[in-house]
């Protein structure tokens, strides 16, 4: 089984048929795909100009593509280094069960799904990495009323909070109590 890097070069080739391309770009996804498998796919085809069917896509567009997809990965593995290095200090200081703050961490080890979007057609417009680093600043300032990617104040609860308005299932740890709709409802944030 190929690794990121590895399909990351084949992307890259001149020398590799387009659709070869194409189809090492969908399996770099299988690796990383910040917004999930789908919505990922769907936010590279459209910044990139290329259809998600098109199997004969121009090879620079897939490239610019990848390149986004990469310095998301890089913002990602960045995080998870200093992550670790935080979960070693805590340790070594005697504090061995993670805060409610990692909660969010666990349930995206390998950064797929970090930002998902359970509706491939909705999700943020802004590149994967600013997106990332949103919701990583997020993750360590005093939680806030409204969506740390696109400061949307409309947080749906289903079962998550999700942002109305660009489709990320938010860390809880990021929002309020009020806005994250503890009551299950759809509630309207107001931003302070």
């Amino acid at each position: 089984m190929a690794g990121f890097r590895s399909l990351a070069r084949q992307v890259r080739d001149p020398g590799c048929d387009p659709a070869l391309r194409r189809y090492s770009l969908r399996k770099c996804l299988e690796r990383f795909a910040p917004y999930g498998h789908r919505a990922t796919w769907a936010h590279l085809c459209r910044r990139h100009g290329f259809g998600p069917e098109d199997r004969d896509p121009d090879p620079t567009r897939l490239v610019a593509a990848l390149d986004e997809l990469e310095e998301a990965r890089a913002v990602w593995l960045a995080y998870e280094e200093e992550f670790a290095e935080r979960r070693r200090r805590e340790k070594h200081d005697g504090l061995r069960r993670p805060g409610s703050m990692d909660d969010w961490h666990r349930r995206t080890w390998g950064g797929n799904g970090v930002a998902r979007c359970d509706d491939p057609s909705v999700h943020p417009s802004e590149p994967l990495a600013e997106v990332l680093r949103r919701l990583i600043a997020a993750l360590l300032a005093a939680p806030g009323a409204h969506c740390p990617v696109c400061a949307g104040t409309r947080i749906e609860r289903r079962p998550e909070p999700v942002c109305g308005t660009c489709g990320v299932t938010l860390p809880a740890a990021v929002l309020t109590p009020r806005a994250a709709g503890a009551t299950g409802r759809v509630r309207l944030a107001t931003v302070a």
